[in-house]
């Protein structure tokens, strides 16, 4: 089968400005994140035709990048001397592991949100865009888009109830 190449070009001219902007927020280096997201295109171009009919092709390219910076942090941690290392960042081991939890119980509750509910959550959320620039893109109204998003955070909440109980507990010792 050979690959569309319009559709990737249309993905890539739609997606990689907003998959920078994303990897931003994990980097804090525009430079990096624009690496880290054509490190991404060109991994899914590779195997762009064999991903399953139907692919969500932006819900995958934003797990791409997200675990692409995830990666990169990890290993930009790794190379950090010794010596540059303070006594305290012993005790971030745990916190470490625990913040990968959470982010693995958010994605499943992401994950477990009806297509177009968590469409519209990961372009206000991942994206930055605003309600009314959702509503214009997906071509409803923007109280569809609140009503979807406010639906979102209902589900996102029962899903990490029971972390956030945990959490209230922490910080009010």
């Amino acid at each position: 089968m050979a690959k569309d190449l319009r559709l990737y070009e249309t993905i890539f001219r739609e997606l990689f400005k907003p998959l920078c902007l994303f990897a931003m927020k994990y980097t804090g280096d525009w430079e990096e994140s624009r690496n880290l997201v054509h490190e991404v295109f060109i991994s899914v171009w590779e195997k762009f035709d064999t991903l399953p009919p139907g692919t969500q092709h932006r819900s995958y390219l934003f797990t791409a990048v997200r675990n692409r910076s995830l990666n990169y942090l990890r290993d930009k941690k790794k190379m950090v001397s010794l010596e540059e290392v303070h006594g305290e960042a012993f005790s971030e081991t745990n916190t470490t592991a625990e913040t990968a939890e959470l982010e693995q119980l958010i994605e499943a509750a992401i994950q477990s949100l009806p297509e177009k509910c968590r469409e519209v959550f990961e372009m206000n959320r991942m994206e930055g865009l605003k309600y009314s620039e959702i509503a214009d893109k997906l071509g409803i109204s923007i109280k569809t888009v609140e009503a979807q998003m406010s639906k979102a955070l209902h589900v996102l909440r029962e899903h990490l109830r029971e972390f956030l109980t945990i959490l209230l507990f922490i910080f009010q010792g």
